[in-house]
């Protein structure tokens, strides 16, 4: 009895001794060189994560060679420049910086901004590599360098009558007098010679269509006299549309409640409004908010047609996921994924962005099935010419989505999928091949939109992507 006591108690004891090693892996710091320790994984008591430069089990050999791993940071490039070696240092290497960075491993990023690119009032926004300019209506341009100021043809006739829309017309002289929209012509003359609301119009407006994207960037506004008695617009708000049906009121730049314009005091004189920043759209809609007597109203379209200034091949610039112009508050998925549970390795839409480096550097969503997304927010309506898109390596495996579909839209709630011109079915958009390949495809024609949404359709291994969107303020 007493040697089977003994032999149970001394398995028992084993048992807790292995327990206690086992639980203790990490705590003995079996992982070198800045490594990360995890147990409880797989059949293996203990797994180490190894920081860059470094490999084997505990992370304890160097990588071989100058440039593996890169050295160089912000996409450098490493070229050796002598075959030698000292011990387990290299040192005969140089890298060859990408424009807007310098120093010996690339890691300065030169201020873009220093010589003042933005001209007219622009505000310059240093950026990885690059900058922006925030221009101040009419300017437009990369430098704020063009002026976008033409009359869009109210007043000179080039906007015809069948693109003039109204919510009513006023009759007058029992039912004589249409004081019409298509009367709205800046300095138009006559006895009736201006668009008047319906009395009994309680929401009235008056709507343009122009026929194709423009950006406009303001209004001259004029009242009139109707019998001998002036009415006018005192105030005024703007809606604009891409297809006649959903609207959005403006607002001006980063605020939250619809922009009321300044209107006339007389009938006669002429008010000019800028909209800073421009609109880019096809319908621009006029909305009365408080009048004089009447919403009497004659006026002019200040802008200018958007190929003036770009076209797909001037308009392909990067929209800023590499260079961080768009922030992380910007990007939103379905969903994320977690490595092994672990918080840590987190694979955030934030994380999205083309080139990142780092173990968890990518978007990939918490299941793998057609009804995940990754979504942009370019925070105004914008030119989508193209995408760029990367995959990456979840420790070593390999993993990218090869077939995907890309929505957009320009409130966040009303969705269009990209289409096939030849088909009209949903566009199936070819993707990567690996893990690290740059796949570019193109939007042909380009659309406008402020919300990008790209959906995997097919992968390999997991949903995993980087990408960059192509394009222009336009």
């Amino acid at each position: 009895y007493s040697v089977l006591f003994s032999s149970n108690f001394f398995s028992f004891t084993n048992i807790i001794k292995a327990h206690d090693q086992k639980s203790d892996y990490c705590e003995v710091n079996h992982c070198f060189n800045g490594a990360t320790c995890v147990t409880g994984l797989g059949d293996d008591p203990f797994i180490c994560i190894c920081a860059d430069g470094f490999g084997g089990d505990t992370c304890n050999l160097t990588e071989i060679g100058p440039c593996s791993p890169n050295p160089c940071r912000n996409d450098g490039s490493c070229e050796v420049i002598a075959p030698t070696r000292r011990g387990d240092v290299f040192n005969e290497y140089v890298c060859k910086c990408q424009p807007g960075f310098e120093g010996v491993h690339c890691q300065i990023n030169v201020n873009d901004c220093a010589n003042q690119p933005c001209k007219n009032g622009g505000t310059c926004r240093d950026l990885d590599g690059d900058y922006a300019c925030q221009c101040l209506s009419p300017y437009v341009g990369k430098q704020c360098q063009l002026r976008c100021i033409s009359l869009l043809g109210m007043e000179g006739g080039a906007i015809v009558e069948s693109q003039i829309s109204a919510s009513s017309v006023h009759y007058g002289i029992l039912g004589l007098q249409r004081w019409g929209p298509e009367l709205a012509r800046l300095n138009n003359q006559g006895i009736v010679n201006a668009w008047t609301s319906a009395s009994h119009d309680r929401n009235p407006w008056i709507e343009i269509n122009m026929q194709k994207k423009m950006r406009l960037t303001g209004i001259i506004t004029q009242g009139a006299s109707r019998m001998g008695t002036a009415e006018y617009i005192k105030a005024f708000k703007v809606a604009s549309s891409f297809d006649g049906n959903s609207y959005v009121t403006y607002k001006g730049d980063n605020q939250r409640r619809d922009k009321v314009f300044v209107g006339n005091t007389d009938n006669d004189s002429t008010k000019t409004n800028l909209f800073d920043p421009p609109i880019v759209a096809q319908y621009i809609r006029i909305i009365p908010v408080v009048c004089r007597r009447a919403c009497t109203l004659r006026m002019e379209l200040v802008g200018c047609e958007l190929n003036v200034y770009s076209n797909t091949a001037g308009c392909s610039e990067p929209l800023g996921m590499k260079s961080r112009l768009v922030s992380d508050g910007q990007l939103s998925a379905s969903s994320t994924f977690r490595t092994w549970g672990i918080d840590t390795f987190t694979w955030h839409p934030q994380f999205a962005r083309l080139d990142k480096a780092g173990k968890t550097n990518a978007w990939s969503p918490a299941h793998n099935n057609r009804s995940e997304w990754i979504q942009v927010d370019l925070e105004k309506t914008k030119r989508l010419t193209g995408i760029i898109t990367q995959g990456a390596k979840d420790f070593g495996v390999v993993q990218f989505v090869s077939v995907f579909k890309v929505a957009y839209s320009n409130d966040g709630e009303l969705w269009s999928t990209v289409k096939d011109e030849n088909t009209d079915n949903d566009k199936l958009f070819q993707g990567n091949i690996d893990n690290n390949t740059h796949k570019k495809n193109l939007f042909e024609p380009p659309f406008y939109a402020r919300y990008i949404r790209v959906i995997p359709w097919e992968w390999h291994e997991r949903i995993t992507l980087r990408m960059e969107l192509l394009g222009c303020d336009d």
